[in-house]
């Protein structure tokens, strides 16, 4: 009970102008339809580079310093995303000191234009991004997962019965009877968004709808808050201490982490892994520190080992990708040391690579 007591004193007490060395600005240059967050930390410039890197190479695939428009791949439909991406504004969240919470918002195409609200979630003390699991202790997460898929089924439920009490439901009240009646809502922690407030953590899962129905969708997405002091006996010792404002850590793994090193001792490159799926998967970013041209990564992370494919062109006779190197890695406390095989020459090269 007592150690309760001074967790949330300790959350209480941290002031959001603890903060105030830390700055954001917009990414130059600034236009209508890219307004997007540069940070600066005079505290810590190190953490300040690690959070640009990553929201810039995650969000526009653009590698920081590397020259030319940050927003040319966004704006011209080149990259990941079959279509354009536009950032239109960002807000800077009140969180406990050791956290920063960024809301993001814009417009993407794929099949269809449509507008987002996406959260970026970083640690202070080192500039890491924050997964969501990290947070909870490995024998919680299914139980928080619960917690979440219990309030979007209260949610969704009470909509309902307020429907089905219309006597006589047109026949868009009954579409949208069906709508919510088939709602997904197994979410889990792995990919969820999610937010740090000062007393509360908001998750936000996806509507119930798809794009051809979200005319008929009046929930839309479902932003579910759960006080520290509710899930406090679930947080791992990493998420009570990054909440508390303890200057402790906590081990986490590589997911969504920039990693620094050398390929066969000599080639100096800086590599971005994206999050560990479920089913142990992964995408990674890393670059030449010298030319700074982003290359793919993908492959597995089981039992602590990395098995990556980097795919060298993608064959019209073959029909599908010729690889150009195989990874083979093990994570060893902050570093991944292993090999780098061309695939052609079947030549191993040395891969060393340590946590930024």
């Amino acid at each position: 009970m007592k150690k309760s007591i001074v967790f949330f004193l300790l959350i209480s007490g941290l002031s959001f102008s603890q903060q105030k060395d830390l700055k954001i600005n917009n990414l130059q240059p600034k236009s209508e339809n890219f307004v997007f967050p540069v940070v600066s930390y005079a505290g810590n410039p190190a953490v300040a580079n690690k959070i640009n890197t990553f929201l810039q190479v995650n969000e526009l695939e653009y590698i920081p310093n590397s020259g030319g428009n940050p927003f040319k791949l966004a704006s011209t439909s080149t990259n990941s995303y079959s279509n354009y991406v536009y950032f239109y504004d960002w807000k800077k969240l009140e969180t406990p000191k050791n956290i920063l919470s960024i809301n993001i918002n814009g417009e993407a195409s794929g099949a269809y234009p449509e507008e987002f609200s996406d959260w970026k979630n970083f640690d202070l003390r080192t500039g890491n991004y924050i997964n969501a699991e990290a947070l909870f202790q490995t024998s919680a997460s299914k139980t928080v997962a619960g917690l979440i898929q219990k309030k979007i089924k209260k949610r969704v439920d009470d909509f309902l019965v307020k429907l089905k009490s219309e006597k006589n439901p047109s026949e868009e009240v009954q579409e949208q009877i069906g709508l919510y009646e088939g709602c997904f809502m197994d979410y889990t922690l792995n990919g969820i968004r999610y937010f740090f407030g000062k007393d509360k953590l908001t998750f936000v899962a996806g509507r119930c709808s798809n794009h051809a129905m979200r005319a008929l969708d009046d929930l839309g997405s479902h932003e579910l808050e759960f006080t520290y002091k509710e899930i406090e006996k679930y947080l791992s010792v990493y998420g009570k201490n990054l909440i508390s404002g303890s200057e402790k850590m906590g081990q986490t793994g590589p997911g969504n982490k920039l990693y620094k090193g050398k390929i066969d001792g000599k080639y100096s490159i800086t590599v971005l892994f994206n999050e560990i799926n479920e089913d142990d998967s992964f995408s990674a970013t890393y670059w030449y520190d010298k030319n700074k041209k982003p290359i793919n990564w993908r492959g597995e992370f089981v039992h602590d080992h990395f098995s990556i494919t980097e795919d060298d062109y993608h064959s019209e006779e073959l029909k599908e990708w010729v690889p150009k190197a195989l990874i083979e890695a093990d994570l060893k406390g902050e570093k991944i040391i292993g090999t780098w095989q061309d695939h052609k020459t079947k030549k191993y090269l040395t891969l060393e690579l340590e946590e930024l």
